[in-house]
Order: C-alpha cells, then structure tokens, then sequence
C-alpha cells in the first residue's frame, strides 16, 4: 500500500484500508507545517501514530450551521443550568484567591474582575473539566474531513508550532473541535494571546491560574473591550414598545442568527425615553449606545446589550453564552459586597 509505505517512513502507524485516505492527508498537513516554519522532526513526531477520529468528525457534522432556521430556544432554562448557586460560590472564591492578580488585569486591561472569572467558570467550571480529546487527532480529522478544512488545518499547523514553542505534547488535549486549557483556546489563540503571568517563562494556560487570568484578559482587550463600558444591563420593557420600528437593518456576515434577534442601536438615554426600566441596577452614565435582545420572548426580563457584549460574542458567538457570563460575572460581584 502507497500509505502505508508512506507512512511507515515518517514514523505513522499503519493504515488500514478505510484510514488510507487520512493517512495520506496527514503528509499533506507535514508539508504544510514544514513550509509554515514548523521544524521536520517536530512536524514528523506531532503526525505519528495519528488515526482518523470518526467520533470527532460525527460530532461535527451534527453541529447546525448559522444561518439554518429553527425554533427559537427560551433562555430560562439555559440560565438556570449555567448560572446556579455553586458555580457562583465557586467563582466568588477563585475571585477572593486571586483578588490581587484580577485587580492587576483590571488595571491594565480595563476588563472587569468578574468577567474573567465568569469567562472561565463558563468555559471550563474553573478548571474542573477541560477536554480529553488529543487536539492533534481531532484537528487532523477535522481537516481531513473537509467541511472546515482551511479553519482545522490551519489549527493543526498552529498546535505543531506549539510544540514548537516547548509546550508538552500531553498539554495538547482539550474539546473535540481542538480548544484546549482553562480558558479553552483554539492553538493560533493561543500563539497570539496567551500570556506569562506567573514570571516562569511559559505561558501556561493549562495550570497557572496567573496565566490563565492574565490571557482571558488579554484576548479580550484584543477585541475592543472598552474600559468603563457595563456589558449590559437586564431591563423591563413596556407593553407600548413598538419593536417594529425598533427592526434592525444591519445584515451580519457572522453568526447572523446570533445577531438577527437583536434590535437597532440606540442610546440609553433614548431607551430611557421609551420607557424601558432598568431591573437591578441604575443606568450607566455617558453616552453608551445598546441593542435591546428579548430572549424568552415579549413580557419576560429583557436585557440592553453594549458593544462590549459583542465582546463576550466574540470569544462565543451566542447570546446564551454571552448573557450568562454578564449574569455570572454579575452575582459572583454582588456576592463579595
């Protein structure tokens, strides 16, 4: 057999003949890396003993696309699960153990305490549960596989060239579709953002609570989060609202579900003049422009979304998501006052 030849020669397993084709993929992935600036042994040593992962690959492919229609999902639920009594506790006490690196991220990047905590209780509930899937297997599926093959093959490479950087090659574990550590970075996120906090040379987002603090910051001041900006706040809205003249007109080529159920802009001073009531805390001063999202419909808490929760949006493009970080970031703040 060609590939397994092939592969024989750069250290591979052998292939059997459904794993052929990947086999053959994955010296494509080699030159790819080699001519990326990752050096042949490193290259050589990531791809050996790589087999294709078809569990990775179903799971991909169950993922909807974007832009595919459906029924619209209510939000109480999600909160429910994602915002309870212990991961609040939980987060207020990596909050009161890391009090002085937070407020030193605070500083200098502007990025609330409580949203880096919120970030990686929602992420991986503090460290709890980061992935056991081997980030090097799973993106070579995915690549292999094609529907992403520019976004895996790309994060593939990247991942090599962690290797390249003195990462341990059992660091590169993670989530199915190749996030790794605490705060559940893609590799080229990881290459452009993670941070040494601690002092010891590495930037270890895997163990380091420093580093993986210093590195949520990071990525979020990267961007756009604007200092002083509250994410949102949860509002009332009148029975006299009229939405339809509130219908955004913007088309957004990402995520355009995600982005479809919120309305125009308007400042909090015009949303002020509609009637719309804040429900737990006073307005934000300035002239700080927000869209209103309604996620269980007319009648229930609906919230006023700023440009710093297209922030949150741009770690996870998901209203849940991104609402139940503000939420958390929210109670694990009012539980220390």
């Amino acid at each position: 057999m060609v590939a397994a030849a092939l592969g024989l020669a750069f250290g591979l397993a052998p292939a059997c003949a459904q794993d052929d084709g990947f086999q053959i993929y994955l010296l494509t992935l080699r030159q790819q890396a080699i001519a990326a600036g990752v050096r042949p042994a490193t290259a050589d040593a990531g791809i050996a003993g790589l087999t294709l992962n078809q569990r990775v690959v179903d799971l991909d492919r169950a993922q909807p696309g974007s832009d595919v229609a459906g029924p619209v999902s209510m939000f109480a639920p999600y909160r429910i699960a994602h915002i309870d009594a212990v991961r609040i506790e939980r987060g207020r006490s990596v909050y009161v153990a890391q009090r002085a690196r937070f407020a030193a991220i605070e500083v200098q990047s502007g990025v609330p305490e409580a949203i880096t905590v919120a970030i990686w209780g929602n992420e991986t509930n503090y460290g709890s549960y980061t992935g056991n899937f081997d980030l090097l297997r799973s993106l070579a599926s995915l690549a292999y596989d094609g529907r992403r093959r520019a976004l895996f093959a790309g994060e593939f490479v990247d991942a090599l060239k962690m290797l390249d950087r003195g990462v341990p090659r059992e660091r590169l574990k993670g989530s199915w579709a190749g996030a790794t550590g605490n705060p559940q970075f893609l590799p080229s996120a990881y290459l452009r953002l993670a941070r040494d906090a601690d002092g010891d040379g590495r930037a270890d987002i895997w163990t380091s609570a420093p580093d993986t603090l210093a590195s949520i910051g990071y990525y979020f001041t990267q961007a756009g989060w604007r200092r002083g900006e509250p994410w949102g706040l949860a509002v009332a809205v009148p029975p006299s609202l009229d939405r339809g003249q509130l219908r955004s007109r913007l088309l957004s080529p990402r995520c355009p579900r995600v982005f479809a159920r919120h309305s125009a802009w308007r400042s909090m001073a015009e949303w002020r003049a509609l009637g719309v009531v804040p429900v737990d805390r006073p307005w934000p001063g300035g002239n700080v422009q927000a869209t209103l999202l309604e996620p269980d419909g007319e009648g229930r808490t609906a919230y006023l979304l700023t440009g710093n929760y297209r922030v949150i949006l741009d770690y996870n493009c998901s209203n849940f998501y991104a609402l139940s970080v503000g939420l958390l970031a929210d109670a694990v703040e009012r539980q220390g006052q």
